[in-house]
């Protein structure tokens, strides 16, 4: 097991960002393999670690909750084969369609993200209805000293300029009706993933969010009841 994010993580990801092709990757294939297995024992802790806050998050097998090394090109200008990060998605479910955490690690741009990323019409339409009806639920959330202390706000990518349709412009939570994501974002250093305490400072940033995501989670069940 690993409590921090080792240096052949990081070595790896700056290799592959200045050999991003397939003839460097499969002679040095060997780096990954070792890259990826620290990522993924880091991710176990980490998953065995926010287990103390959420008994949800022990289900997730870490290997499958890693994202794959390989980039879909088919609709992309950019045509190199590799990503130059190691990500891991901790309860989103597939295509974004329940909250969750998102571990992204890369050289000088890593980050931890908490919440509901993009998620299909129906599933935002929910949310929306729920942070309009119950307001004072949704802003405990937010406003909480903790989640503002990590993630300051929820992050504003893609956010409407516009209501959206069904919704009263002058609805008191007009500005995140707009939202399109319901995201907090915290940055961190190549030094706070290599800190011995990493596991435990990391889940304890996650955490602050679990308001949140119950909030998202409880907004989304209703399309199934």
């Amino acid at each position: 097991m690993a409590s921090q994010i080792s240096s052949k993580v990081f070595d790896f990801l700056k290799l592959i960002e200045k050999n991003n092709n397939r003839e460097w990757f499969n002679d040095n294939k060997n780096l990954f393999t070792e890259a990826q297995s620290d990522f993924q024992d880091f991710t176990e802790e980490l998953i065995a670690e926010m287990g103390k806050f959420d008994e949800n998050i022990l289900k997730l097998d870490a290997k499958k909750s890693l994202l794959r090394i390989y980039r879909d090109t088919r609709f992309s200008k950019d045509k190199t084969p590799y990503k130059t990060y190691f990500g891991a998605s901790l309860g989103m479910g597939k295509m974004n369609s329940k909250a969750g955490f998102y571990l992204h690690v890369e050289p000088a741009k890593s980050f931890l993200g908490s919440g509901i990323y993009l998620p299909d019409s129906p599933i935002l339409k929910e949310i929306r209805k729920e942070v309009s009806v119950f307001k004072d639920d949704f802003l405990k959330a937010i406003e909480d000293k903790n989640f503002k202390k990590y993630y300051g706000e929820l992050d504003p990518e893609h956010k409407l300029k516009n209501v959206p349709q069904g919704f009263e412009k002058e609805d008191p939570m007009a500005e995140y009706l707009k939202l399109k994501s319901f995201i907090g974002v915290h940055n961190i250093t190549n030094k706070d993933l290599m800190d011995k305490n990493a596991v435990k400072n990391i889940s304890k940033i996650f955490e602050a969010a679990k308001s949140l995501n119950d909030f998202l989670d409880t907004s989304i069940s209703n399309i199934s009841n």
